[in-house]
């Protein structure tokens, strides 16, 4: 048996034809959909991107007890698992932050693996003088001079390295991830693991791939939205979602070199097959680009998931079951006869793509620090901190890096030691007081029917149906072994 498991970042589900859209040109999603099973209810676990890929790892929450940050020492790690058990593992991938020190513990995990240099502001070509720009917005605010240290500048450099389109990173995965699938495709007993940063931020891509949505614009240069509210005019803002779309569009393309490889090598018959992505972005809608600040609205933690198992071998499918990032572990383990973690959170989903629809009851979803969200699939509940401090947060960690820097001193000032959890495997944590730059409290506690309101446009009152969800979410939080002030942060009676 063989795993492939195709991942994007920040891709948007509401710009994929197998979820309805109708503008934009990606055909191999479209026939990827023909040939699996499409999920209509995945939800993130946790944002945004090291967290997310912390739960694909351990199949289990990350953000009720710390942000951004490496695998643990007690962690239980699904590649390093099928490593163990003689299934060899690969990944390949341009996601710059797993070179970073918030995620420098993910890659080791694999047998081998590969990576390709130069996206977004990667620290990758060493240019002293300054890179010339066209007069911008956006992400311009990052600034320019070679003292900034700036993702803005830094990227502008990159590009100067990436005018084809075989030299651009995504090209170069795939390229990787496809001579990988060719060498091996005969043998037994792998799981390759192909991972592009794109559609994320920026959206840069080739000029034929931007030919597909011919529009007029004369404005400043914009590819490269802020994490902020919108404040660009109506024709800014389309012309980023039109090299959105794009970008989307050189995904799908790349997308349809794996579909052609699994046709070519007869791979279908015992090829587990997963197209899936960390978390969505916002592009204008409620008044706001990308993440992070915001509420967590369905572009973003509504996401697109799609699965080939040749157990089943379901085609053309749709599942409404309320899934989860946190399944894919156990989903990896189970398809190859390994026994998952008893720490594992998630769920197999052997028997939602065998036809049953039944998967969880209720799902928690959010941010380190941020609004703690659950949904049923027929609500969202956003519980906002019940004051404006935020507090108390803490970060409950044994290996204390942020993104792209480790914890300063002056940060572990008054740390203490804290009693393990129940999946630390004995271990006692650090625990660092933590803050958060996400003001869930001005937003508020918001409600939404989706049935009603899928926009997510009109938050309801509905003390009955609010208290359903309060008990979804402590039960769910108690099963996490969540830290105990995150209740009283969240105004939570037990």
């Amino acid at each position: 048996m063989k795993a492939i498991m195709v991942m994007y970042d920040s891709l948007n589900w509401h710009y994929l034809p197998p979820y309805g859209c109708d503008w934009v040109h990606a055909p191999n999603f479209a026939r990827l959909a023909s040939r699996c099973v499409t999920f209509d209810n995945c939800y993130v676990g946790s944002m945004p991107t090291i967290p997310a890929r912390r739960e694909i790892h351990t199949g289990r929450y990350n953000f009720l007890h710390r942000s951004w940050g490496p695998l643990e020492p007690f962690d239980d790690s699904m590649p390093e698992i099928l490593k163990d058990h003689d299934v060899y593992t690969h990944l390949v991938s341009d996601n710059g932050h797993y070179w970073e020190d918030g995620g420098g513990t993910y890659h080791q995990r694999y047998n081998t693996w590969e990576n390709t240099r130069g996206q977004e502001g990667d620290k990758w070509k060493g240019h002293v003088k300054d890179p010339v720009v066209p007069e911008s917005v956006g992400r311009a605010s990052d600034g320019l001079s070679k003292g900034s240290g700036g993702l803005w500048r830094q990227d502008w450099v990159n590009r100067h390295y990436m005018q084809r389109e075989e030299d651009q990173p995504q090209y170069k995965t795939f390229a990787r991830g496809l001579d990988f699938i060719r060498t091996n495709s005969q043998e037994d007993n792998w799981f390759l693991q192909i991972e592009t940063f794109d559609p994320h931020e920026p959206f840069y891509t080739q000029p034929k791939y931007q030919a597909l949505y011919p529009h007029e614009y004369t404005g400043p240069f914009f590819d490269w939205p802020p994490y902020a509210r919108v404040t660009e005019t109506p024709e800014q803002v389309q012309h980023c979602r039109y090299l959105y779309a794009a970008l989307v569009s050189m995904c799908d393309a790349h997308l349809g070199k794996v579909l052609d490889a699994m046709d070519e090598l007869d791979l279908w018959k015992d090829t587990l097959l997963i197209v899936n992505t960390d978390h969505g972005t916002l592009l204008g809608e409620h008044g706001w680009w990308a993440k992070a600040i915001q509420p967590f609205y369905s572009e973003l933690a509504h996401i697109p998931l799609f699965i080939w198992d040749p157990r089943s071998a379901r085609q053309g499918a749709r599942c409404p079951g309320l899934v989860q990032t946190i399944d894919l572990a156990p989903t990896l383990l189970e398809f190859f006869g390994v026994d998952r973690p008893p720490d594992m959170q998630g769920i197999p989903l052997a028997s939602a793509l065998a036809g049953d629809d039944a998967v969880r009851e209720a799902a928690l979803f959010g941010m380190h620090g941020a609004h703690v969200n659950c949904t049923d699939g027929l609500y969202v509940y956003m519980r906002a901190s019940a004051d404006a401090q935020n507090h108390p947060l803490y970060n409950y960690t044994l290996m204390p890096t942020h993104m792209r820097s480790r914890f300063s001193p002056s940060s572990l000032d008054d740390l203490e030691l804290a009693p393990p959890f129940a999946f630390t495997k004995g271990c006692q944590m650090l625990k660092i007081k933590a803050t958060s730059w996400i003001s869930s409290y001005d937003f508020g506690t918001l409600l939404f029917d989706l049935s009603t309101d899928p926009g997510q446009e009109r938050p309801i009152q509905d003390a009955a149906i609010e208290r359903t969800m309060i008990n979804h979410m402590i039960r769910l939080m108690k099963e996490s072994d969540a830290p105990p002030e995150q209740y009283e942060r969240l105004g939570l009676e037990l």
